[in-house]
Parts: C-alpha cells; structure tokens; sequence
C-alpha cells in the first residue's frame, strides 16, 4: 500500500488477513450450483459469540432470508455456552441478522426476485476477531447431476490410479 508523508512516498507492507474456519456446510456444495459468494457479518450476543468459537456451530439445514431490505440467517444452530448464566444465554435456533453492505443487499434480493436462486450459508470463520459468515447465490442440482459429478470423480480416482501403477 502507498501513502504519502509531505514529499515522501512511503510503502507499508500489508500483512495478509488471516482466518481461522470454524465450520463449512459441505451439504451446500453437494446440493446447490454456486454462483456468487459474498462475506456477511454476523450479529451475534456475546455467548453467541463464545460458542461460536469453541465450534458449537452446525450450518447443515441453515438458510438465508431477504425480508424488509435486511438480511437474515434462519435455522442455523449455534449451541449454548456451558460458561454462560442460564438467564443471560441464547436461544440456538433464533434468526440472525446479517451485517451486509446497501448494494449487496439490494444486489442479492434483486437475483434471487428475478432468477429463482437461494442463498446458502458456506461456512463460518473468524477474521480479525470478527465472527464472519460466507453465503452463496445458489441455483439448486437435480439428482442426475448429482450422479454425473459422483460417476465423474470416480473415473478420475481410476485414472490417476493406473497412472501411478504405470510409473
């Protein structure tokens, strides 16, 4: 990055963002085309937050939802924190709010109006001490292509396997 002092141009090495993934939802990229991905915030209560960290987090049947120009993650179980005051804890189930830009919003409500897509969550992660979450702009598979992406791999493991035994 270039800043500049007076008359003096001045590099800064930027360090490179480091994340630390808590969950992904694979079933999401078995079960859906991904299209686009955006990174979203999470609001979160502060046990949220401690349970989201020690992994108490399952995405598997989670869901987004475009209501009123807000953006909000559905059916997304966050586990309780065993720390925690049973009077100051959190509903697992409750819906969250996601942290998104105007555009984006307006961007993705706009897809999936038109184009008949879902949005997935991907996975969570923490970045810079913040609790982040992935979604996708999904169109959904059909069972036949889900065969053809098995069948596919399956040829592929044969054939780098006889290449091996050739080498």
């Amino acid at each position: 990055m270039r800043k500049t002092e007076g008359n003096r141009i001045v590099w800064i090495k930027m360090a490179t963002e480091d994340f630390r993934v808590i969950t992904t939802n694979r079933k999401a990229r078995h079960d859906y085309f991904i299209l686009e991905t955006y990174e979203a915030g999470i609001e979160l209560k502060g046990s949220e937050v401690k349970a989201v960290r020690n992994g108490g987090i399952n995405l598997k049947d989670g869901f987004v939802l475009v209501r009123d120009d807000e953006v909000f993650l559905n059916n997304v179980h966050i586990a309780p924190y065993s720390k925690a005051s049973r009077f100051t804890g959190h509903d697992p189930f409750r819906v969250r709010k996601l942290l998104l830009h105007r555009r984006e919003i307006d961007s993705i409500a706009g897809k999936v109006q038109r184009k008949g897509l879902t949005i997935v969550p991907l996975r969570v992660y923490i970045k810079s001490n913040r609790v982040k979450l992935e979604i996708a702009l999904a169109r959904g598979r059909k069972k036949f292509n889900k065969k053809q992406d098995i069948i596919s791999r399956e040829v592929q493991r044969e054939i780098e396997r006889e290449m091996k035994r050739r080498r």
